[in-house]
């Protein structure tokens, strides 16, 4: 099973950068369906995902992952759109 890097937007219009194996299940956390889900997105629910990429390793998401939390709102946005 492969890792995936997430944009979410939440309700208030904040961005939420993560990583999940299960995507889907992560999303139902996210938005309350299921138990768990970061603590920033509990308080602004729904949440829907923005964008996704796979990644073949934890390592390379985790890498991914750190690289887009230090974009500015304008270039994860622009990530998104492609």
């Amino acid at each position: 099973m492969c890792w995936n890097v997430y944009i979410l937007e939440c309700a208030d219009g904040s961005l939420y950068t993560g990583i999940a194996r299960n995507l889907e299940l992560r999303l139902q956390q996210h938005n309350g369906e299921r138990p768990g889900g970061a603590r920033f997105t509990r308080g602004r629910r729904p949440v829907r995902l923005l964008w996704s990429a796979a990644a073949a390793d934890r390592s390379l998401a985790a890498q991914r992952e750190a690289a887009i939390k230090k974009l500015s709102r304008r270039q994860k946005l622009a990530l998104a759109r492609g």
